[in-house]
C-alpha cells in the first residue's frame, strides 16, 4: 500500500521539468548520447568509458534491472551532488551540476570534474555516501568512478561520469514518504600502497 505524499503544485512540476531539460541539453551538447531507451543506455555508457577513461568503469549494481523498470512518473526526486577532497590530496574536485530531477525507475547521468593543479602526477581514489541513510539502499549506480584509481598528470583536468537510478521500490517504502531530496557525496583520497579506504556508506 503506497503511503501518502505531499502533492507538488503544477508550477513546481513545470519548473522541475525545465531544469531537467537543461541538464539533458548539456549532456547532449557534451556528445554523450546515453539517455534514451534503457536497452541502449548501458552498452553506450561502457563504450563512452572505454573511449574517454581508457577502460571499463567500475561496475555498480545489477544493470539488467534497468531494462524492466517502470518509472514512477508521479514521484519526482531532487538529486543533489557534493564533492570533498581529503587533506592529503591537492586536487580540485567538484560536481558539474548542483542537482538533477528524476523519478524512481528512471536512469540519470551526472558528471564530476577533477583537476590536478600540481606539477607532478597524482593518483587518487574515491569513496561515496548517500544521504539520507535510509534512501541509500535504493540509490543504484550502474557505473561510476568510485573505488578505481584515477591518475591525473600535472595540470590535467578530467570529467568523471556517474550513471545511476533510484529503484522504483523507493516509492513503496513508508519511510521514504517525506523524502524528496537525496544527496550523493564523493570524497577523493590520494591512493597509497596499503591504504584502506572507508567502506562505502549511506550516512
Amino acid at each position: 500500500m503506497k503511503s501518502h505524499r505531499n502533492p507538488h503544485t503544477e508550477s513546481q512540476q513545470e519548473e522541475w521539468r525545465k531544469r531537467n531539460k537543461t541538464v539533458l541539453t548539456y549532456i547532449a551538447a557534451a556528445g554523450v548520447g546515453m539517455i534514451g531507451l534503457s536497452y541502449a543506455a548501458v552498452p553506450l555508457y561502457r563504450l563512452y568509458c572505454q573511449a574517454r577513461l581508457g577502460g571499463t568503469a567500475v561496475a555498480g549494481h545489477d544493470a539488467e534491472k534497468v531494462e524492466s523498470m517502470t518509472p514512477v512518473k508521479d514521484r519526482i526526486l531532487k538529486i543533489t551532488f557534493n564533492a570533498d577532497v581529503h587533506a592529503g590530496l591537492q586536487w580540485n574536485f567538484r560536481p558539474q551540476q548542483s542537482e538533477v530531477y528524476v523519478s524512481p525507475g528512471e536512469t540519470a547521468l551526472a558528471f564530476y570534474k577533477a583537476k590536478n593543479p600540481t606539477d607532478k602526477p597524482v593518483i587518487g581514489i574515491s569513496t561515496y555516501n548517500v544521504v539520507p541513510f535510509e534512501a541509500g539502499q535504493y540509490f543504484n549506480k550502474i557505473q561510476c568512478f568510485c573505488f578505481e584509481e584515477q591518475r591525473l598528470n600535472p595540470n590535467e583536468e578530467v570529467d568523471m561520469p556517474v550513471f545511476f537510478y533510484i529503484d522504483p521500490e523507493f516509492d513503496e517504502d513508508p519511510r521514504m514518504a517525506r523524502v524528496d531530496t537525496i544527496t550523493l557525496s564523493y570524497t577523493f583520497f590520494e591512493a597509497k600502497e596499503g591504504q584502506k579506504l572507508p567502506l562505502p556508506g549511506y550516512s
